[in-house]
């Protein structure tokens, strides 16, 4: 009798042990991804689009990409932590979600090749083998590469593999505005496997957004200007490489036409390449893309979105919006405008948009690490 009360009672103690488990889990579920409010109809759009949320409760969702098979990763800054989302019933809503990664260091960047999740730290880069097949139950990180420089100002990195197949890796200055070593200011490549690490451009303060022409295939990057040279100045920048071994003028020249006034009597702003858009002082410009897909109107086609996170370092505030970037029938820059906006409001900002990553129908993912939100921007015409 008292054999089968032991055994009674641990029976008990072991439904509650893992009742109470189960009760926990699910509050650390709901805390994860907790629900957002947030009225969409502040945000103003051209006539014939609309906005929804694709996620909510995405804590500090930085960068974003889509894998063939359907998968949103997203990268995280300040949260360590790296995500997967997904759409399985075709509402444009991740109804399905996974931690992928805990506990790392400015997550930021996320890339997808050959089934393999890559991952930047402030100062390496990881890759999840497999990941897809295993999004319930992550595999350990292969480090591809570990020889980026440890320091962590402007040390987050957007990454992403282009049209040669190599991975681009950024390494932000060190500094609001300094000279440094070789490999600080630049966009770097690296094989798939991190061997043959090399410095493609220079002169880059922080480029947290890089994209490729959907047609002839070049480069073209957000660039985040220095601070503290009042509330105009300097403009941040977009550029375009069309080669390699470019230089954009860091830290001797900002925007094109302005010496630094603490280097630029080193160099002239002639020796540099100038920005092919000037984005506006301290908008911090972050993802970009061009829109390739079909269903936005036809005006649309191969033109530029790009994310901008908003300023901090300005009297009053701007930025906190996607602005769109138009090209001619000969391929030249026709400046930018606001295509989606509304994020501030009487100087304050209740979100700010980080990324851009288009879906399969045509319709736009766009980040947000302020409201820990992904948006969705369709045109219903």
């Amino acid at each position: 009798m008292r054999k089968k009360k032991i055994i009674l009672f641990s029976l008990l103690s072991l439904a509650a042990i893992v009742g109470l488990s189960a009760f926990y889990l699910k509050q650390q579920v709901n805390i994860a991804w907790e629900k957002s409010e947030i009225d969409l109809s502040k945000i103003k759009l051209p006539e014939g689009f609309k906005i929804d949320l694709y996620a909510e409760g995405v804590k500090n969702a930085r960068s974003i990409t889509r894998s063939p098979d359907g998968t949103i990763f997203v990268g995280t800054r300040g949260e360590g932590s790296v995500y997967a989302l997904r759409d399985e019933d075709g509402d444009y809503k991740a109804e399905k979600r996974w931690t992928i990664a805990t506990g790392l260091s400015m997550p930021n960047g996320v890339a997808v090749k050959d089934g393999d999740l890559y991952v930047a730290e402030h100062n390496r880069i990881l890759r999840y083998d497999d990941i897809e097949t295993q999004l319930a139950n992550p595999p350990k990180p292969v480090v591809v590469n570990e020889d980026y420089p440890s320091e962590k100002h402007h040390g987050w990195k957007f990454i992403d593999f282009g049209p040669d197949g190599k991975l681009y890796v950024p390494v932000g200055a060190p500094c609001n505005i300094c000279e440094s070593e070789d490999i600080f200011n630049t966009i770097t490549r690296i094989n798939p496997d991190g061997s043959d690490l090399e410095i493609v451009h220079r002169g880059i303060r922080n480029t947290v957004g890089f994209t490729w022409h959907p047609e002839t295939k070049e480069l073209w990057f957000t660039d985040n200007g220095r601070d503290w040279m009042g509330n105009d100045e300097p403009n941040c920048e977009l550029n375009h490489a069309p080669t390699d071994g470019m230089h954009f003028g860091y830290p001797y020249c900002h925007q094109g036409d302005i010496a630094d006034p603490d280097f630029g009597e080193k160099h002239a702003c002639s020796e540099f390449t100038p920005p092919v858009v000037k984005m506006g002082p301290h908008v911090a410009p972050l993802g970009l893309i061009f829109n390739t897909g079909n269903q936005f109107p036809e005006i649309y086609k191969n033109q530029l979105l790009i994310a901008e996170h908003g300023s901090w370092n300005r009297s009053n505030p701007i930025g906190y919006q996607v602005s769109l970037v138009g090209f001619d029938a000969n391929g030249q820059t026709k400046g930018k405008s606001a295509f989606a906006s509304g994020w501030l409001e009487d100087g304050e900002a209740w979100g700010r948009p980080v990324d851009l990553e288009q879906l399969p129908d045509g319709s736009v993912l766009v980040s947000d690490d302020f409201a820990d939100v992904i948006y969705r921007i369709y045109y219903a015409g």
